[in-house]
């Protein structure tokens, strides 16, 4: 099993729609890459603590490569968005790729290239390596499977 993190904007979106790719095997949303530790999601509301809502992705590269679910996920974000997605504004709701294995940077460059040819403004999602990653509180967690009428920006069918 091959792991990523992805943020889009408003993790619950991000996680449900993931959850529905073939091959993925478990998703959870958390905050990514900040510098505050164990942050509670108001703590991270602040535009304080350096972190992005992002979910936590393991899927077998068996049934699904690492290309085809990147380029799913560059559908449902505008990348050229700083610091917002829909109508979710702070530095929370980035965008991001953060690998786990720097041996996936390679495949996220490519897609990332790919994506600078579609739009004609520049593409602001981060691509980092992870530096740390905080599981959100359980209410979060399959947010919009518990909540099916629930708040998302994200077309989940993409």
């Amino acid at each position: 099993m091959k792991e990523i993190i992805l943020a889009g904007g408003c993790f619950w979106g991000v996680e449900e729609y993931m959850s529905r790719v073939e091959g993925v095997t478990e998703t959870k949303v958390g905050y990514a890459n900040g510098t505050t530790e164990n942050p509670t999601y108001e703590e991270v509301c602040t535009n304080t603590t350096g972190h992005a809502e992002a979910c936590y992705i393991r899927y077998d590269e068996k049934v699904i490569s690492l290309e085809d679910l990147l380029n799913r996920f560059w559908r449902i974000i505008d990348p050229t968005l700083l610091n917002r997605q829909g109508p979710d504004i702070g530095s929370q709701y980035r965008t991001g790729i953060y690998y786990i294995d720097e041996s996936d940077l390679p495949t996220i460059m490519k897609t990332y290239e790919e994506q600078k040819n579609k739009y004609g403004k520049p593409i602001v999602t981060e691509i980092e390596s992870l530096k740390v990653f905080y599981k959100a509180e359980e209410y979060h967690q399959k947010y919009l499977k518990k909540n099916p009428n629930g708040y998302c920006h994200i077309d989940l069918n993409a």
